[in-house]
């Protein structure tokens, strides 16, 4: 059986992490791309990546590259291409720059990688898979945009580090869009399958929330830029969901229809899915007392605030 082939759109910080995890995981060969100005660090980083096979033993291939034609025959696009933020942005600050970017990208996309499924991590991102997709006109099951595994895994931590156990006993979920008005649930975290509540108070749990809404923003403060490492991992959770057709429960932004009673029709927003090897197999509705649908709507207002703006474009 061939190989997977990804191709990874831009060779960025993200870009360069996926391309390595890929590799030492042997998930597929990548194709790391970006604009003719950046190639020389797309093929750069790809070097890089192919000497440490030496070292640690992969085999599959990794190629720079600046031209569509190496993309043709993907079977995913990862698609990080964009500006990252910047101290005292929000990531709806971003659409102005990467709105363009990533029409361009997708139709690119349809025009050499038809056949291929899309992972999309480009901020803002509820509204880049909305885009991407509107553009391609592919089905939904092939789109999905990668946020409500990062906003977990963040809340995951949180909770670990306050409770004082081990992040690998502690489950929960995010869902809404991913910005400050994500909608990570309480009702559904548990360590170990005991409820959160009998590890943190009212207060401290309150405190976990607000932190993980903020989350990144916390690290372009600290950092100046976007975070690599977690959103790289987390694509890769997606990747591997579906080649191995594990069918994984995950939170993703997807285009919602009839479900939540079709209250988000045509938005793209993050909710529990099962990832398989069709991709989006399966969206789960959970039930949400009136408190938790009242901030779901508030999120899903938020991400349709932009996406208007983005459609007077």
């Amino acid at each position: 059986m061939a190989r997977k082939k990804i191709a990874l759109i831009g060779a960025g910080n993200i870009g360069g992490e996926l391309a390595a995890q890929i590799a030492r995981r042997e998930l597929g060969n990548s194709v790391l791309f970006d604009i003719p100005e950046k190639e020389g660090m797309a093929k750069g980083k790809a070097l890089d990546i192919m000497q440490e096979g030496g070292v640690t033993g992969f085999d599959c291939s990794v190629i720079g590259t600046s031209k569509w034609e190496d993309c043709k025959g993907a079977n995913v696009l990862v698609i990080t291409a964009g500006v990252p933020r910047k101290p005292g942005q929000s990531r709806d600050d971003l659409i102005g720059i990467n709105l363009p970017i990533i029409r361009n990208v997708a139709k690119m996309a349809k025009e050499y990688c038809p056949e291929a499924g899309a992972v999309i991590i480009s901020n803002p991102l509820d509204v880049m898979v909305y885009e991407f997709k509107k553009t391609t006109g592919w089905t939904r099951d092939r789109v999905l945009g990668m946020a409500g595994i990062l906003d977990t895994a963040r809340f995951s931590y949180f909770v670990a580090d306050a409770a004082g156990v081990s992040t690998k006993d502690v489950r929960t979920m995010v869902l809404g869009g991913h910005g400050d008005q994500m909608v990570p649930l309480i009702s559904c975290t548990t360590v170990n399958g005991i409820g959160v509540d009998q590890f943190l108070s009212k207060e401290q749990l309150d405190a976990i929330v607000k932190r993980t809404s903020g989350g990144g923003g916390e690290i372009v403060k600290l950092m100046g830029t976007s975070a690599w490492f977690a959103p790289a991992a987390a694509a890769i959770q997606m990747l591997e969901a579906i080649f191995h057709d594990s069918r994984r429960v995950l939170p993703c932004s997807v285009e919602l229809d009839k479900e939540y009673g079709g209250a988000y029709k045509g938005l793209f927003l993050g909710v529990p899915c099962v990832l398989g090897k069709n991709g989006l197999e399966k969206i789960l509705e959970l039930p949400l007392a009136p408190a938790e649908k009242e901030l779901l709507d508030k999120s899903a207002k938020a991400v349709k605030e932009v996406v208007d703006v983005a459609n007077k474009m």
